[in-house]
């Protein structure tokens, strides 16, 4: 072999090798808004023994980062929106946070946690927050990236800000017609500006579900990847499905105010499993696979051709029933798996595992659940539900969910034992008035399952409700201090 030749040999390995690594990018969402969260070392176990090597968080809870130590999964810790505006006035508050959440876990190749970025906000743009948090988001980053080099983390730790789906739209439908909300148009060129000095992608949000609902001219078929659907031509381009026509409406925007070339990365994107029409596993399954196909073909879009995302973040790992629901109810059914850790398909990330691996030696509660008490005068029943369910999770009795079709009243007794459960099955939470009766026999029917809920500590429930009130209020008290003192 001529040694002119090995340049070139060694320059199209390398390209192979990067064009794998980027294609193979896949994670996971890891959100913990749950009233009986699973605890986070099976969660961890349960990424492990799926292979999943990348992770994204919605904060940077304390019991998750040192249960992520020494795993090697590629973390993102996440700021909530609630604490942007301190971030933004103030540099000591944000160098406190990097301190306390970054460089305390932060692995530099030894046991730590392998933190890759830091989410500024969780989708600060979406439409229906208005523009409260508009004015802090830039600030807030600036802020954390300056705390990040003091901290001797930049080029390691890279800052994001997550973008949701709304941000960019195109009237027409078309790609080629894609652009910024008109309210975001001067912020979104300022945190463009700021993510290509430093070498960040941009994070998105792509929602083909939620597509579907609110856009007609696009069908379930299209949606799936079924090549059966109707293609959408947009001039001389051609798009078989409802994620390439998505991702290239954001490729237009971002051509439009003059950054066409920045990296993307899905944050998420996924399909729910209950709680909404055509929100079903078997619906699931089908749009998951046809995703990963999608990724790992290295198609690519119309608009970038073998240049897929260089990294997708699945949404969800699990079902949270504490989501907030104002979008719909299948807001808490986005997991691959149940509250439990239970695969509710199959699906290949294309990491070598071809069945997913269920969450192993799970600790419940009693197997006993709270029913109508069918002895009692029941026209009362119904009220006493619907009290239930304000405050427990009955998303599961909506139209076309997995519960909505068993008949009165045992949607009642779905409903008592929610509550029951999520209260840690006190025997007073199955009173409702003397309606309630507990049981040691399933009430299950079909696929609508009478959950029995996860046993965790009081001090970890505790935790979980308190951990955004106490983590904004001190922040809030830090800032007021430093004003004070300055």
């Amino acid at each position: 072999m001529s040694l002119n030749l090995c340049p070139i040999i060694l320059f199209f390995f390398f390209f192979f090798i990067l064009t794998i690594s980027r294609v193979r990018a896949i994670g996971i969402n890891w959100g913990n808004t749950a009233s009986h969260p699973l605890p986070p070392p099976k969660v961890v176990e349960l990424l492990k023994s799926n292979n999943i090597t990348k992770v994204k968080l919605f904060d940077a809870d304390p019991l998750v980062l040192p249960a992520l130590s020494g795993s090697n999964i590629g973390v993102t810790v996440g700021i909530p929106n609630s604490m942007l505006r301190s971030f933004n006035s103030s540099k000591k508050a944000a160098e406190s946070w990097v301190h306390d959440n970054v460089t305390r876990y932060f692995s530099n190749g030894g046991s730590g946690v392998r933190i890759e970025y830091v989410a500024v906000g969780d989708e600060p743009f979406l439409q229906r927050y208005g523009e409260q948090f508009h004015p802090f988001v830039i600030g807030a980053a600036t802020n954390i990236q300056a705390a990040l080099i003091k901290a001797n983390l930049e080029g390691k730790v890279r800052v994001v800000v997550p973008c949701s789906f709304d941000a960019f739209l195109s009237e027409s439908n078309l790609p080629s017609k894609g652009h910024f909300r008109s309210d975001l148009n001067k912020t979104m060129i300022q945190l463009l500006t700021f993510l290509s000095r430093h070498g960040s992608p941009f994070f998105v949000t792509i929602s083909p579900f939620v597509t579907i609902h609110q856009n007609k001219n696009i069908s379930l078929a299209f949606s799936l990847f079924k090549e059966t659907a109707h293609p959408h031509n947009d001039s001389h381009r051609t798009y078989k499905n409802s994620f390439d026509l998505s991702y290239d409406t954001l490729v237009n925007a971002l051509s439009t105010v003059g950054f066409p070339k920045i990296d993307i990365v899905v944050a998420q994107i996924g399909w729910p499993t209950d709680g909404a029409t055509n929100a079903t596993p078997s619906i699931a399954e089908t749009f998951m696979k046809g995703l990963i196909y999608h990724l790992h073909s290295k198609l690519g879009t119309p608009l970038r051709p073998q240049d897929p995302p260089i990294e997708t973040y699945i949404f969800s790992l699990l079902d949270e029933d504490q989501r907030s629901i104002t979008t719909g109810n299948f807001e808490r059914h986005w997991g691959v798996f149940t509250f439990d850790g239970q695969a509710k398909y199959q699906v290949d990330f294309g990491q070598g595992s071809k069945n997913l691996v269920n969450a192993q030696n799970v600790e419940y509660l009693p197997s006993k659940w709270c029913v109508v008490n069918n002895n009692r005068d029941l026209s009362n029943a119904s009220a006493r539900a619907s009290e239930a369910c304000y405050v427990a999770d009955c998303t599961a009795l909506s139209p076309g969910g997995s519960c909505f079709n068993i008949s009165w009243p045992g949607n009642i007794s779905y409903a008592f034992n929610s509550y029951y459960q999520q209260q840690d099955q006190s025997t007073d939470s199955c009173d409702f008035g003397g309606l309630g009766l507990i049981t040691t026999v399933d009430p299950s029917v079909g696929n609508c399952r009478f959950s029995v809920e996860l046993h965790t500590s009081q001090s970890d429930s505790l935790h979980r409700a308190c951990y955004f009130q106490w983590t904004t209020l001190l922040t809030t008290i830090l800032v007021c201090l430093l004003r004070f003192t300055l």
